[in-house]
C-alpha cells in the first residue's frame, strides 16, 4: 500500500549530512549501486554508503575520471561502464553487474543532466527526458530479478523539486511537437523520476521491494554545467559577489536525503513517497516557498500509469513477469 504523501517524525533536516543519517547502520554484505556516484551528490553517497560496509556499483559513464575521484575513499567499491543514454550500454553494464553478484539491496538511481540545449540520443529521443528517465526505467527493469532476490530492496529515484516547474506530458515527451524549452523539459524528467517511483512502488511491494523519489535541495555541483553564472545569477541562486543563497547544501548535507530513503529504518514498510531534507515532503499550495514541496501531478496514479505504459514503449523494455 503506497504510503501517505505527509512528513513524518525524523531526527534529520535540512543540514543533516549523509555520514550523520548513515551513522549507526551496519551495510555488511548489503550491494548497492549508485550511479553516478563519482560526481557531485553521487560521490558523498558512495562514500557514506561505502564506510557503513556496503559493497558498492559506480556506474560511470567516464570510468577512468571514476576511478580516480574514488581512489581515495574506504571500502568496497566497483566501477562499471554506463551510459544511460545508450541502451546497449544500459543491457551491458547489468550483465556485468548479474555476474557479480547474486542480489540487490539498494539502487540509487542518481545520475542526472539539468537544462541542457537541445539533444537527442540515436533514438531520437530527448536527451534529459532519455537519460534521467527512461536510462533508469530500462535499468532498474535490468535489475529487478536482483532487486526481488533481496526480498527487502529500496529503489531510490532522485528527482528535484524542479518537478514544481511543470507537468508531464506524456503524449510527446521528447518535443517533437511542440518548442523545446530547456526547463519545462528538465521538470517534466524529474517529475517523471518522481512518477515512476509512485509505479514502481505498487509493483514491487509484493515482493519487498519499495521505491522513494528524492529532492536533495539545492547544491553547486557539476549539474549545472550547461548554466551560466548570468543565469543562476539571475534565479537568485548566486549574488553579484558569486556567493550562493543560504539555502544552499553542501554537497555532504545535499546527499543525506538519499542516503536517508536508501537505509533509514524509519521507511521501513513505507513506500511510492517524495522525500527531502531527510523526511517524506509535504504537499504544497499557495503559501510553499517555490524550493520546497511536492506539487499534487506527481501523486497522480493515472499519470505514473501512463508513464509506464509510454516508457516501455518508447523502450521496448518490459519489467519481468514475477
Amino acid at each position: 500500500m503506497t504510503t501517505a504523501q505527509a512528513p513524518i517524525d525524523s531526527p534529520f533536516g535540512m543540514r543533516s549530512t549523509a555520514k550523520e543519517v548513515a551513522a549507526g547502520i551496519d551495510l555488511s554484505g548489503k550491494n548497492i549501486i549508485v550511479t553516478g556516484g563519482y560526481s557531485g551528490l553521487g560521490t558523498e553517497t558512495v562514500r557514506a554508503l561505502a564506510r557503513a560496509g556496503a559493497h558498492v556499483i559506480v556506474g560511470a559513464r567516464r570510468p577512468d575520471t571514476a576511478a580516480e575521484v574514488l581512489a581515495e575513499m574506504d571500502g568496497a567499491i566497483t566501477i562499471l561502464p554506463l551510459d544511460l543514454s545508450d541502451p546497449a550500454s544500459i543491457d551491458a553494464f547489468a550483465k556485468l553487474v548479474t555476474e557479480k553478484i547474486d542480489q540487490l539491496d539498494i539502487l540509487i538511481n542518481n545520475a542526472a543532466i539539468m537544462a541542457s540545449p537541445l539533444m537527442r540520443d540515436a533514438r531520437g529521443y530527448e536527451m534529459q527526458f532519455a537519460t534521467n528517465h527512461l536510462g533508469h526505467f530500462q535499468l532498474t527493469a535490468r535489475l529487478w530479478p536482483l532487486l526481488v532476490a533481496s526480498s527487502a530492496a529500496r529503489v531510490v529515484a532522485l528527482s528535484s523539486v524542479g518537478h514544481r516547474l511543470n507537468g508531464l506530458d506524456v503524449d510527446d515527451p521528447n518535443f517533437e511537437n511542440r518548442e523545446y524549452e530547456k526547463w519545462p523539459a528538465y521538470g517534466q524528467a524529474k517529475s517523471a523520476n518522481a512518477l515512476f517511483a509512485l509505479e514502481l512502488d505498487k509493483l514491487g511491494e509484493p515482493h519487498g521491494v519499495r521505491a522513494f523519489a528524492v529532492h536533495p535541495g539545492g547544491i553547486v555541483t557539476p549539474l549545472q554545467r550547461h548554466l551560466t553564472m548570468e543565469e543562476q545569477t539571475a534565479m537568485g541562486w548566486f549574488d553579484e559577489d558569486g556567493n550562493t543563497h543560504e539555502s544552499f547544501k553542501s554537497i555532504e548535507e545535499g546527499a543525506s536525503t538519499s542516503v536517508w530513503s536508501a537505509v533509514s529504518p524509519l521507511l521501513d514498510g513505507m513506500g511510492g513517497v517524495y522525500c527531502e531534507d531527510c523526511n517524506v515532503g509535504a504537499i504544497a499550495d499557495e503559501s510553499t516557498p517555490r524550493g520546497s514541496g511536492v506539487s499534487p501531478h506527481i501523486r497522480d496514479e493515472d499519470l505514473a500509469k501512463r508513464l509506464w505504459v509510454k516508457s516501455e514503449e518508447l523502450t521496448g523494455v518490459s519489467f519481468p513477469a514475477q
